[in-house]
């Protein structure tokens, strides 16, 4: 248990957004060289009735598109470029009513005043008052619906106070469901301690994200794979799922695919942070 502390208390590789939200930066700001999602694939997962799209933003960001098939609603995660959003949806030809922010870090919540403006009418989603464009405050097992599918709000604070994940389930489905985890939870890593504890952080990662379904599927904010599992093979050097994921991650880095979604089950094999019971 102590190695696990010791391990939360790293510095961990979720620290643009912050930097910006601390200092008011913007994408007008930082420039264009935040822009390379051309070199980064879509990817869609099918899940039954429930679809999500993977939408690589900036450098590393994702923001994900989740529709409900059965009525052709949907919701964005974290819609920090707010034009690929529209695109997708017209792409979709699904209707957009909800944004689900997972917190207030300019690289997660800085597109919502855009996003609303492209679309008046939405409805947006967080857990803390600093959030762009808040229309509905949310707290720990909050419920909301997009269209059939049934979203229940998690409260994992630490990387900031307010840091929501989202997960996301269809009633009657086999099919597994999702959880959005924002910087809580990366493949085989996690979020920097920027307004919270070890404590706080191993709440998160194993009395609520770990207590979920094992095949739950997980939607993380950023593309830190490789260096998260170069990280875990420092921690467990013979450790042969770090080794196998890590030569699958460098696979999918080379060809601009994603490593997201992981499972849960999957990151209690690798990650450092889940492995510390």
């Amino acid at each position: 248990m102590v190695l696990g502390y010791r391990l939360l208390r790293r510095w961990s590789l979720a620290a643009l957004g912050a930097f910006c939200a601390r200092r008011g930066l913007g994408p007008d700001l930082l420039g264009s060289l935040l822009y390379h999602t051309n070199l980064r694939k879509n990817l869609t997962v099918e899940q039954g009735t429930m679809k999500v799209e993977l939408l690589p933003a900036l450098t590393d960001n994702y923001m994900y598109l989740l529709i409900d098939d059965d009525t052709k609603e949907a919701a964005i995660v974290d819609p920090v470029q707010p034009q690929k959003v529209v695109e997708a949806v017209k792409k979709h030809g699904v209707k957009l009513t909800t944004v689900l922010t997972t917190h207030h870090h300019w690289d997660h919540a800085g597109g919502n005043e855009k996003m609303v403006k492209l679309l008046p009418g939405l409805k947006v989603y967080g857990g803390d008052d600093r959030i762009e464009a808040l229309t509905h405050k949310i707290t720990h097992l909050s419920t909301l619906q997009v269209g059939s599918l049934n979203v229940k709000c998690l409260s994992t604070p630490c990387h900031t106070s307010g840091h929501i994940c989202y997960f996301v389930t269809k009633s009657g489905s086999s099919e597994p469901a999702a959880v959005f985890t924002g910087d809580t939870l990366f493949v085989a890593g996690c979020g920097k301690f920027y307004e919270g504890t070890a404590d706080e952080m191993y709440k998160a990662l194993l009395e609520v994200l770990g207590r979920l379904p094992p095949d739950t599927k997980v939607y993380c904010g950023h593309e830190y794979t490789i260096n998260n599992l170069k990280f875990a093979r420092h921690v467990e050097p013979s450790n042969a799922a770090i080794h196998e994921k890590l030569a699958w991650a460098k696979e999918k880095y080379d060809i601009g695919e994603p490593t997201v979604p992981s499972t849960i089950a999957e990151e209690f094999t690798y990650n450092p942070f889940m492995r510390v019971r």
